[in-house]
């Protein structure tokens, strides 16, 4: 395991799952908002497609090379987590490598390695 995760007790995939969708949430609102759209209802609109788990899994597949050690393992372990339920919309790929993706930026934010998470999320949402 890398050094930064030494000492550190991580929460089960499940939980930085679900950490790291609320910090993704928070960039796409923060960068939404700095892109001077100023109505809510735009926000809402533009925001759905970021946080979509088809749009996460390709997020995912951009910054995978670029994955540290520590980062593929928990990313592996929640991407092979047994999934029961899945969106309507996506397939189990998708929704597997979104859930990855979330676990990744939860361990970061958990761990509270801000540089190395924005570096992450600016990856991810490159054109």
């Amino acid at each position: 395991m890398h050094d930064r995760l030494l000492g550190t007790s991580l929460p089960t995939v499940a939980a930085l799952a679900y950490l790291g969708d609320a910090r993704h949430a928070l960039f796409v609102r923060r960068m939404l908002v700095d892109s001077g759209i100023c109505k809510s209802g735009e926000l809402n609109e533009a925001a759905l497609k970021f946080v979509t788990a088809e749009a996460q899994a390709n997020m995912m597949r951009k910054i995978e090379p670029m994955l540290l050690e520590d980062e593929r393992e928990v990313y592996k372990r929640a991407a092979n987590s047994g999934h029961l339920n899945k969106p309507r919309h996506a397939s189990a790929a998708d929704y597997r490598a979104a859930t990855g993706f979330e676990a990744v930026i939860g361990m970061l934010e958990w761990i509270g390695d801000g540089e190395r998470l924005d570096v992450l999320l600016r990856a991810a949402h490159e054109e």
